[in-house]
């Protein structure tokens, strides 16, 4: 049982067209400041401390909570949904929590910015005899632009034994039990680029049909239907024999280091938060027998941010040891969030978003243990951030193999939403870190969109040793998407596609070399590991630009690669080699994937 923690602390051209839909909600209110009263004439004032900031408190109206009792569920699901399906570059944020108990009937569709979880330890404690859906009839039937929207800790009954989540980046589907079928393609079979499981058991066959790629991570599956280019399983008991390059699949019998994702949940009347204990080695679910192992937090040791609230206050809650709990909504920053206590937990409902104003950095991460930051968007500004997340300060070296720290479904956006620029995304300069599925995109469509207007140059940069990826997903910066430059580092799963507009082979030479890497590993490094990588390139602008390779590394015994691949979506610029001097080039206008088995 839980206890407190003893601590404080296949694509078209043009697949992602201009989309001209958007939501808007209501930001709402922060919360009141304290002021100072005035001093008395010819008296000096005494400075005073701010008030104590009080933990737990109301979720606010954009977290919406059920109970099976609870009145037109299905009407206020669709109301949600209409508001969010084509919402892509939106403002509206929602959080759709159940609470434990059985659900007759419910078709919840998924719509962008939407979180859908039960409120049990354990995702039976919580069954939806229903659907809980993502389709993507907004955009004529494909899902390429599905993003940003999850699942988790429910267990679902498909209503004809199939349950359809047809989705691409930035759509995490963790802790959750699928009693049947689980369908990853839209209506219509579609194209689609997803995607990401984990923790999840799915008692049926697993159904990907379009999906490009897609990682699962620490589940059980009844089977696999299908491959298209890179699909990648580690720890999933089920998962098809390694296969790959035909059938494209990567397959490891466990994952060596993993720590789910924190989560919400009800004991008795009272919100807590649950913090899953690592695992090393890992195979299939951790709630296989009930309970989960790990210790829980209630929700008063935690500030329950509301959006417009300023980042001197989320600081002020942080220095007090409070964590954070970032209620759906927008959070603009005009200084970082620094996490500075060890343990400390940032977790976001419904896609909580932070913007950092006048080219700040949204959040920094002192070199401590066990930070826990999960379940957010950060969103850049129109001024230049020189970065947005920072993981531990430059030079970090303490040892966090006991307790590392975890970055999971933290996504990073430049542009789309409106101008938007960082030199660099997201730094990861700890040691021992855990990037568990991520998504850091320079847009390629939407508002502020353009290769100076939303200027990225550098994507992902590690710098730490010993840090682990699974399920890295990093798109279409200006130069470098990855730069592994720490020891010892190791990555399930890479998506990529270099970005679109690069307006002439010029702009991307990158010395005497045709194009920058989409996943580098530094000239010093001695030791790196990888599994199922891929690089698309789609240079529409400029369809004769030449890339020589996806992948760079220094040649020596302890730099390994398996299953790599590139990828010419549509004869759209091509690939020379796939990995330094190494592979095929790619074949003209037919989308077909030129693969490296093992490097060296």
């Amino acid at each position: 049982m839980p206890t407190d923690s003893p601590s404080s602390g296949l694509p078209s051209p043009g697949r992602r067209a201009v989309l001209g839909a958007a939501a808007a909600a209501t930001v709402l209110a922060g919360l009141p400041g304290t002021a100072a009263a005035a001093p008395a004439a010819g008296k000096r004032p005494v400075p005073r401390r701010p008030r104590a900031l009080p933990g737990g408190g109301d979720l606010g109206p954009n977290v919406v909570v059920f109970d099976p009792s609870t009145p037109n569920i299905q009407g206020r699901l669709d109301e949600i949904f209409r508001q969010q399906e084509s919402a892509q570059f939106g403002t509206g944020r929602y959080q759709l929590l159940f609470k434990p108990g059985t659900y007759h009937g419910l078709n919840a569709q998924i719509g962008f910015y939407t979180s859908i979880s039960g409120l049990g330890l354990s995702p039976d404690d919580t069954t939806i005899n229903g659907d809980i859906t993502v389709d993507a009839g907004w955009f004529n039937g494909n899902a390429t632009q599905n993003f940003w929207r999850s699942a988790e800790n429910l267990a679902v009954v498909p209503v004809n034994g199939t349950n359809r989540w047809a989705v691409s980046q930035a759509a995490p589907f963790r802790r959750m039990h699928v009693r049947g079928n689980l369908n990853l393609a839209p209506t219509g079979y579609g194209w689609s680029s997803g995607g990401y499981i984990a923790d999840s058991r799915i008692d049926g066959q697993v159904q990907p049909y379009s999906q490009q790629q897609w990682y699962t991570r620490d589940s059980a599956i009844g089977g696999w239907l299908n491959g298209v280019w890179n699909m990648v399983f580690s720890g999933v008991e089920g998962a098809p024999a390694q296969g790959f390059p035909n059938p494209p699949y990567t397959t490891l019998n466990t994952t060596p280091v993993s720590r789910e994702k924190p989560f919400l949940y009800l004991s008795g009347s009272e919100y807590r938060v649950f913090l899953p204990e690592k695992r090393t080695n890992a195979r299939g679910v951790t709630w296989g027998s009930g309970t989960p192992r790990g210790t829980s937090l209630p929700l008063t040791r935690f500030y329950v941010a509301k959006p417009g609230v300023s980042a001197a206050t989320l600081n002020q809650a942080l220095s007090e040891g409070l964590h954070l709990l970032l209620t759906p909504g927008i959070y603009h920053l005009d200084r970082p969030i620094r996490v500075d206590r060890a343990n400390t937990v940032v977790l976001g409902l419904g896609y909580a978003t932070l913007i950092p104003d006048n080219g700040v950095t949204a959040l920094r991460v002192a070199d401590v243990d066990g930070v826990r930051l999960a379940g957010f968007l950060i969103d850049a500004g129109p001024v230049n951030s020189p970065t947005l997340l920072e993981i531990g300060p430059p030079g970090a070296s303490r040892d966090h193999s006991a307790n590392p720290t975890t970055v999971q479904d933290v996504f990073v956006r430049i542009g789309g939403a409106g101008p938007g620029k960082a030199t660099t995304s997201m730094v990861v300069n700890s040691r021992h870190t855990i990037v568990d599925h991520t998504w850091v995109w320079r847009a390629d469509h939407g508002d502020g969109v353009g290769w100076e207007t939303n200027r990225a140059d550098y994507g992902v940069v590690v710098n730490g040793h010993d840090v682990l990826a699974t399920g890295l997903f990093v798109e279409h910066f200006n130069k470098y998407d990855v730069q592994w430059f720490g020891e010892r580092g190791r990555t399930i799963f890479f998506q990529n596609e270099k970005a679109y507009d690069a307006p002439n082979q010029a702009a991307i030479q990158n010395g005497s070399i045709k194009g920058y890497a989409a996943y580098r590993v530094g000239d010093n490094v001695t030791t790196h590991e990888g599994w199922g990588l891929g690089s698309y390139c789609y240079y529409n602008v400029d369809p004769t630009i030449v890339q020589h390779h996806g992948f760079a590394a220094p040649v020596r015994p302890g730099v390994r690669f398996h299953d790599l691949l590139v990828v010419s979506l549509g004869g759209n610029g091509q690939y020379e080699r796939v990995i330094n001097d190494t592979g095929a080039p790619t074949s003209g206008t037919s989308t077909v994937p030129s693969t490296v088995v093992s490097y060296p």
